[in-house]
């Protein structure tokens, strides 16, 4: 009888604090100006089949962002037969094989409600089982609302799925709070993320190519104008796509912030030539072997080689004279 009664208090007090607990989105987690709720109504939806909630995801993600694919052309780049499911790298790695970036979030509430104020939806990855016993399933939240404290989410079969705030964050815990969204080149995340932001730029680009990335390099420099990686990028970009006179002006641009940047002057050094202004692209390749060390010497002393060896015309083009 006391076990029972015991019990029973345990279940009265949990129902309790679970009565008095306040609610999870409370103001703190959205910006001021942040709306009562948010629902991505125009999010696609596909049914999940068997063990394809991964394909599903990335899919309804890839589809929003205007991309036309289905949850079978994903399943062979990201379901992985042995695990019966997928894993976060598999979902990563195929989405920047489309000309999309694929933004992995600050593992934050405030970080994904921003997203979704952003209008993106954001893929999850939660735990619906136990700690011990886990069930992993990827899903899309699409919206919030605020009154009810809960999360709207497409997910499995059901296309608009509303799960409280309480337990989509237990959940979404369970997944160490991983979230995707999926960018178009230009489009920044919500959150002030530079490094994340351009980790994922870089990866992209290792699959594509600079000259691709333009415009997201071009945002990241806009948005974020000391960031070092984010002004090489952009003119690397630029110096990949053929504007060598924009290049150029980014790279001393840069330099003026990062006077002894060795991979800028090497790259300056190359614009320079490429527009024919011989002179100064053998003073500043210069410039950079005189403080080089290796492995980045050998890598100026070719660029300085093949200036030696590009046909020289005797006046300069007028572009040279600064």
């Amino acid at each position: 009888m006391r076990r029972g009664a015991a019990a029973i208090w345990a279940l009265i007090w949990l129902l309790a604090s679970c009565a008095n607990r306040g609610p999870v989105l409370s103001d703190d987690q959205f910006e001021p100006d942040a709306p009562a709720s948010v629902d991505l109504s125009g999010v696609p939806f596909f049914p999940q089949e068997t063990f394809q909630c991964g394909p599903a995801a990335l899919a309804t993600a890839l589809s929003y962002s205007g991309l036309e694919v289905t949850p079978q052309e994903l399943t062979p780049r990201v379901y992985l037969p042995a695990k019966s499911g997928s894993l976060q790298v598999e979902m990563v790695a195929a989405a920047r094989r489309y000309d999309r970036i694929p933004y992995v979030i600050p593992a934050a509430l405030p970080a994904l409600l921003a997203e979704l104020d952003s209008g993106r939806p954001v893929v999850v990855f939660q735990n619906l089982g136990l700690a011990d016993l886990p069930l992993w399933h990827f899903a899309v939240v699409v919206g919030y609302a605020r009154p009810e404290d809960a999360l709207l989410l497409r997910s499995g079969r059901d296309e608009r799925e509303t799960m409280s705030a309480y337990n989509f964050v237990r959940t979404w815990e369970g997944g160490q709070r991983w979230g995707l969204v999926i960018l178009r080149p230009g489009e920044l995340p919500a959150a002030d993320d530079p490094d994340g932001y351009l980790r994922a730029v870089a990866a992209k680009e290792s699959v594509s190519g600079p000259a691709t990335l333009l415009e997201a390099y071009r945002a990241a420099a806009l948005r974020w104008p000391d960031n070092l990686v984010a002004r090489f990028g952009y003119a690397h970009a630029l110096q990949a796509s053929g504007d060598l006179r924009a290049a150029v002006e980014q790279y001393r641009a840069l330099l003026v912030q990062h006077p002894d940047q060795i991979a800028a002057l090497n790259n300056l050094a190359d614009a320079l030539s490429r527009q024919g202004c011989r002179s100064e692209a053998l003073s500043t390749v210069d410039r950079g072997l005189a403080a080089a060390r290796d492995p980045l010497r050998p890598v100026l002393e070719q660029t300085r080689q093949e200036i030696l060896a590009a046909p020289a015309d005797r006046s300069e083009p007028a572009v040279c004279a600064r």
